[in-house]
């Protein structure tokens, strides 16, 4: 199984091996063809769901004055509407690697990329403020599961690859929120400039991510590092089988200080990330900036993303202390807020760019959690605490920057909320990127 398996401790890369028979007999012959199908096939998964992790969200940030109007939504339940994202993430998230242990997380990485597909063919077209919200509480249930099991992905099937492929999985995921925040205006004005056409479109991309896991659904596949024990478990029957899978060493996240710091770290740079992809687009608009215009600087913000977010991983594995990378990355987002601030028109391209580079922040924390636990095991509790514990934390922020907003009457106390969140994200960053691991903090 993928996922939650003793085996997860090995570091040498060997074949994959398939259930039953044929798995003796692929490590007998060496199985070459079906070894490379199968990795040309996950990471075309990993891909295609890391995709499909914030369309969802950015589609909507991109359509959001539009959907206001329609739905009749005033500034406070906007800001509400932008919370859904981190709540969802921090509910359905913890409920990841219990789900992966049961049915394996090829499997629950599948049914989250149906129930995204689901989730946004429906909330257009649900009627009403609630029916959007459950529809989207759909969506986000899809994403919340992927995005906790994809380190694990990540770490179990390529251990020694963990910076490239935490590289191109972060790469895919920024690609996939450019090219929403990007393309949703022009799109929905192609088409008949009905918002929720220019919502529905992004199904499509779902169904496709669903079609490379379907061969990982009930643990027809293995991953490579089970090795000789692997085989004879898979020879041993289904009893065997599901017996290997719920078998974890228990560890309590709570008693490590750098999980905790690592999920504060994930909670405010997550509140900056649906902050920027919820009220971005609008704080140009609200500055005289056309609303397709305003949608192709949140897609500069998002786009940053692309190359830094294979560098910055990369980099961080081959730093003892990412502390430094969280400094510099926090330096470029109090600039970017300072220039929203002071001249959101004029520099426009300048604070895109500078609050895409902060955002970044995103992809070092995803490598932080795969560099701070040693085991399989220890990556997928220390991604479902710092996940679901930092989008706990995240939830007030864009809530409360829509209350700030509407009684305000204007963008400069967002903004200054913002900056003052940057100072402690750059704190506990610092203390998360030191060299150490969970399991030693846990087990004290």
């Amino acid at each position: 199984m993928m996922g939650l398996m003793p085996s997860e401790e090995t570091r040498t890369m060997t074949p994959p091996t398939v259930r039953g028979s044929a798995a003796l007999d692929a490590g007998k012959t060496g199985g070459a063809s079906t070894r490379a199908w199968t990795m040309r096939l996950l990471v075309l998964g990993i891909v295609l769901s890391a995709l499909n992790l914030r369309p969802a969200i950015t589609s909507l940030g991109a359509l959001l004055e539009e959907v206001r109007d329609g739905l009749g939504m005033s500034g406070s339940v906007a800001g509400l509407l932008t919370s859904v994202p981190p709540l969802c993430f921090a509910v359905f998230g913890v409920m990841a690697p219990r789900l992966a242990r049961r049915f394996g997380a090829g499997a629950v990485v599948c049914a989250g990329m149906a129930a995204i597909a689901t989730g946004l063919l429906i909330r257009p077209y649900a009627g009403g403020t609630a029916g959007f919200l459950a529809g989207s509480a759909l969506a986000l249930m899809g994403i919340a599961v992927s995005n906790v099991l994809m380190p694990v992905i990540v770490k179990h099937w390529f251990p020694d690859r963990v910076g490239s492929m935490t590289g191109l999985y972060s790469m895919a995921l920024a690609l996939g929120t450019a090219l929403a925040a990007a393309v949703t205006v022009p799109l929905t004005d192609t088409l008949g400039g009905n918002w929720q056409t220019g919502l529905v479109l992004w199904a499509g991309l779902a169904v496709a991510a669903v079609l490379p896991w379907l061969p990982f659904v009930r643990g027809r596949v293995t991953p490579p590092g089970a090795g000789e024990q692997a085989v004879e478990t898979a020879s041993q029957g289904p009893a065997s089988t599901e017996h290997a899978r719920v078998e974890a060493p228990r560890l309590s996240m709570a008693r490590s200080r750098t999980a905790w710091a690592l999920a504060v770290f994930f909670g405010l740079q997550a509140t900056a990330a649906y902050i920027t992809m919820g009220w971005m687009a609008q704080i140009f608009r609200d500055a005289g900036v056309p609303a397709g215009t305003a949608g192709l600087l949140l897609a500069v913000t998002m786009v940053m993303g692309v190359p830094l977010a294979f560098v910055i991983p990369r980099l961080a594995t081959r730093l003892p202390h990412q502390g430094p990378i969280v400094l510099a990355l926090g330096v470029c987002g109090l600039a970017g807020y300072a220039g929203l601030y002071l001249a959101p028109a004029a520099g426009a391209w300048a604070w895109a760019v500078l609050l895409g580079i902060a955002n970044c922040a995103f992809p070092l924390a995803l490598t932080m959690v795969g560099m701070r636990a040693r085991t399989g095991p220890g990556v997928a509790r220390l991604s479902a605490f710092a996940q679901s514990t930092g989008y706990l934390i995240s939830i007030p922020g864009p809530l409360l920057v829509g209350v700030l907003y509407q009684h305000s009457g204007g963008w400069g106390l967002p903004i200054a909320l913002m900056s003052a969140l940057m100072i402690p994200q750059m704190a506990v960053g610092f203390l998360a990127g030191r060299d150490r691991t969970v399991e030693d903090e846990a087990a004290r």
